[in-house]
């Protein structure tokens, strides 16, 4: 075999492993790149569920605040009606 013949083997041996390395680090860089891509959506999913649970929890404490004036309202009307000689 001469230095040629051996050289040409090297070189596509050498362009084999280069190309195997290659791929597999873009398999590699594709799975951080999907990992990566994955807890951005779970921090954003998250921030979004805490900021609605905050509007939700203001909602609950304003209908809460309607429905014991609601219900004070209905039994002030209670006692006028049997102020007035009314029945309930």
């Amino acid at each position: 075999m001469d230095a040629a013949l051996a050289t040409a083997i090297g070189v596509i041996g050498s362009a084999a492993v280069a190309g195997a390395a290659a791929m597999y680090g873009s398999k590699v860089a594709g799975r951080a790149q999907r990992e990566g891509n994955a807890v951005n959506g779970f921090n954003s999913l998250t921030d979004q569920l805490q900021e609605e649970r905050k509007e939700l929890r203001t909602e609950v404490a304003t209908l809460k605040a309607e429905l014991a004036a609601e219900r004070a309202e209905s039994a002030r009307l209670r006692l006028q009606i049997q102020q007035l000689g009314g029945v309930t």
